[in-house]
């Protein structure tokens, strides 16, 4: 799901502020507060890496400075050894597809899911919003995939499409 302000001026901004990561929804219940803080300093390390390489990062508001805030509200590990066993064994794989038939997803992978916004630093304006669920895939190479991996996967996917995006829009190369 997404949001993209009609009246945003994309071509006026070269600066982004990348706000801390917040995490929210049940699973701040189910997971411990360390787990949580280090999916949420990973992604906002993984947003600032990305946006580095198109954007200026900086920590003040002004002028042509976007603000991005991300939040982390859902997050489910993977389990690993039965992930690959799932993944490997022909008849465990057949199984799998089954249920990925019946539910859209496969046996014991990981998830994540993310809301993001995007304002003017100054004045607040909402430029773009954004919220996002990404799930583990089944093939073979993911089988060995670690706890977190599936949700590391889609924070770097996130910060990968969120940086091509913005900067596209920014350059007037692509518009929303």
């Amino acid at each position: 799901m997404r949001y993209v302000s009609p009246d945003a001026q994309w071509r006026q901004y070269n600066k982004i502020m990348v706000m801390p990561v917040s995490f929210w929804g049940s699973e701040e219940e189910r997971l411990s507060a360390p787990v949580r803080q280090a999916l949420a300093d990973y992604f906002r390390s993984t947003l600032v890496t990305h946006v580095r390489e198109k954007f200026e990062v900086v920590d003040q508001p002004g002028p042509g400075v976007m603000k991005l805030q991300v939040a982390i509200t859902d997050a489910e590990t993977a389990t690993p050894v039965l992930r690959t066993v799932s993944m490997v064994v022909p008849q465990a794989r057949a199984l799998n597809t089954l249920k990925y038939l019946a539910t859209g997803t496969y046996g014991f992978v990981g998830s994540a899911q993310g809301e993001a916004e995007v304002t003017d630093s100054v004045t607040g304006q909402v430029l773009a919003a954004v919220m996002d669920r990404r799930v583990g895939g089944g093939s073979l190479k993911t089988a060995a995939q670690w706890q977190w991996g599936d949700a590391k996967n889609a924070m770097d996917a996130w910060a990968a499409q969120a940086t091509d995006r913005l900067a596209a829009w920014t350059s007037g190369t692509a518009s929303p």
